[in-house]
């Protein structure tokens, strides 16, 4: 049976392990074992990261709707119910950004659920 020598296929493997940490600091990056390790936690992290970067959205986007409320005589909690019982379907993130960009359409949706 002919020998077999690996070192093109070990080489191709640490390559591109160490391809995947380019930008972490320190030895993360250039070193095999410590890039391995990093990427167990890098790639576990980025799961959650993914979700949590929508729940802190929401949220900020809540404190902006809250704030532009707020000026015009309303709480959050009022306005998102009288959203709801009259039948206005605009999400939290167009209703952020219409209070952040375009303030008078905001005051005309804030007075429209108030009568």
């Amino acid at each position: 049976m002919p020998r077999v020598k690996r070192g093109v296929h070990a080489h191709k493997r640490r390559e591109k392990t160490l391809k995947y940490t380019k930008g972490f600091r320190w030895g993360r990056k250039s070193k095999e074992r410590a890039a391995k390790e990093a990427l167990l936690h890098a790639w576990t992290h980025m799961f959650r990261g993914r979700k949590e970067k929508k729940r802190n959205f929401r949220a900020l986007w809540n404190v902006h709707i809250n704030a532009a409320a707020r000026a015009e005589g309303m709480t959050y909690s009022a306005l998102i119910a009288a959203l709801k019982k009259k039948n206005i379907k605009l999400d939290r993130k167009i209703l952020a950004d219409l209070a952040a960009h375009e303030p008078e359409v905001f005051r005309k949706i804030v007075t429209l659920t108030k009568g």
